[in-house]
């Protein structure tokens, strides 16, 4: 990457890093330190309040500064359509108005105020705990879920999103439907696919052509009617290379597992009674072989990587 790039390390030391505290600017240890340390061990509600209002703020002007209408309402929905608006073009003019150093500079109160936003989007949508840190934006939201119990850092989020690597993917939009609304999801309430909970044997596909694909589906699992509209089209199918694809359906039905390798690596592919939902990839070296297996709210992925074996524990519904 080139030395002048926007990399989230750079966005921090330029614009954030300056206007710490001063032990925090001066001392790498006492930054990580603080971003461990409870800054609120007696619970004072007074900082959870602030933090409110910060977002209620940023949900007031952020359509100002985007230059566009957006409902902020702190759902899931809303962090998705901030996500969307954070493009280059918008970045690039922050960065345009802001003076490294300044902490009223526009990049780095739009950033802080986000932050909050979106941490309180996870504290009202999924029952999310405020973790106050110093200073106030490094706050962490602690989230409980079957996948175990995390701190979440808004605030890195925004920071990577914003990075030259990050800013034309969505990349805000991504961690927030991984973190948040995949470990937090509840796929058995989801309409099932096939109505029988019998375990239903799938072969394997071994030729993987979109049309072999179809022919597959309507002899094997007729229920899936359609693939939805954002599986991989008939070109980025040929694209991928698959040598094989295999088939697990999981949640008593409601959700159908395709998993094969292709050109450069390992897919995993998720579809619910909609059609496609999401996708997973892992670089695996050609023809070595893998492996997907259930072991209760688990799924087991076992693949090699520059000739490492690599094994890869999720929740079933990724």
């Amino acid at each position: 990457m080139a030395a002048d790039a926007w990399t989230a390390e750079r966005l921090f030391e330029t614009f954030f890093r300056p206007i710490y505290p001063p032990d925090l600017r001066e001392s790498d240890s006492a930054l990580v330190s603080a971003r461990s340390i409870d800054a609120n061990p007696a619970g004072n509600p007074r900082f959870t309040s602030e933090l409110d209002d910060i977002a209620t703020v940023f949900a007031r002007m952020a359509p100002s500064v985007l230059g566009r209408e957006l409902v902020l309402d702190r759902t899931d929905a809303s962090v998705h359509r901030l996500a969307a608006a954070l493009d280059r073009e918008t970045r690039d003019a922050l960065l345009a108005q802001s003076k490294p150093g300044d902490p009223n500079a526009p990049l780095v109160a739009f950033v802080i105020h986000g932050a909050v936003y979106v941490g309180a989007s996870i504290v009202q949508s999924h029952g999310g705990a405020w973790g106050v840190r110093r200073p106030l934006w490094e706050s962490v939201v602690t989230l409980e879920s079957r996948a175990g119990k995390g701190d979440l850092s808004p605030f890195a989020w925004w920071l990577k999103s914003l990075a030259d690597a990050e800013i034309d993917r969505g990349g805000l939009g991504t961690r927030y439907r991984t973190h948040v609304e995949r470990v937090t999801a509840r796929p058995e309430d989801l309409p099932p696919i096939v109505q029988e909970r019998i375990d239903r044997r799938l072969p394997p596909l071994k030729v993987v052509r979109y049309d072999m694909l179809h022919k597959w589906l309507v002899t094997h699992l007729p229920e899936m009617r359609d693939l939805g509209r954002d599986f991989p089209s008939a070109e980025q199918l040929d694209d991928i290379g698959f040598l094989s694809l295999e088939f697990l359906l999981l949640a008593g039905g409601r959700l159908l597992l395709m998993h094969g390798r292709g050109k450069s690596g390992l897919h995993l592919l998720w579809l619910d009674h909609a059609g496609f939902s999401h996708a997973l990839f892992f670089p695996a070296d050609p023809g070595t072989p893998h492996s997907v297996t259930l072991d209760g709210d688990k799924l087991v992925v076992r693949f090699e990587h520059d000739k490492v074996p690599i094994e890869h524990e999720l929740l079933y519904w990724g």
